[in-house]
């Protein structure tokens, strides 16, 4: 369970800090919520606490786990043109949305090498840059640094 003031990496949104741990009623049932603000934009979300799981709700990445993700945006990896540009995007849709750095990683590196083969459709292009702004952020919060510093580290990885 996380705690009041406690920064937390919520899918597609980025980090967020926990404000508020609510009880709350609704449709009749008791549950309890937290209440957090995404960094980002100031958007509040409030998730039942007994719902983290299912949302991909969790802590910061470590140092390790930081750099893990940073080999994984080294590697080097054959990628499949001839895939439908749909299909892909849902598949890194459904990666971001499981909240996991090492799979956001892997969206952001696959779409990095694959504008370098053909240009991205409109989704794509916006899809690495969300998946460019999530781990650029996690790094920036998990190491201290500033998110300039934090966009050079991910650059100097993927290239």
């Amino acid at each position: 369970m996380f705690k009041k003031g406690e920064k937390v990496m919520y899918p597609a949104h980025g980090i967020g800090v926990i404000d508020e741990i609510e009880q709350k009623t609704i449709v009749g049932k008791k549950r309890l919520f937290y209440i957090i603000r995404i960094l980002e934009n100031g958007v509040t979300v409030m998730t039942p606490v007994d719902n983290v799981d299912k949302v991909g709700l969790r802590g910061l990445s470590d140092k390790k786990e930081i750099n893990k993700a940073l080999k994984i945006l080294r590697q080097e990896v054959s990628l499949s043109l001839n895939e439908n540009w749909n299909r892909r995007q849902k598949g890194y849709f459904n990666k971001i949305k499981t909240g996991f750095l090492f799979d956001v990683a892997e969206v952001y590196r696959d779409l990095y090498l694959l504008q370098m083969e053909k240009e991205l459709s409109f989704g794509e292009r916006k899809m690495m840059d969300n998946a460019r702004f999530l781990i650029v952020s996690e790094i920036a919060e998990a190491k201290g640094i500033e998110v300039k510093k934090a966009e050079k580290i991910v650059e100097k990885a993927v290239c």
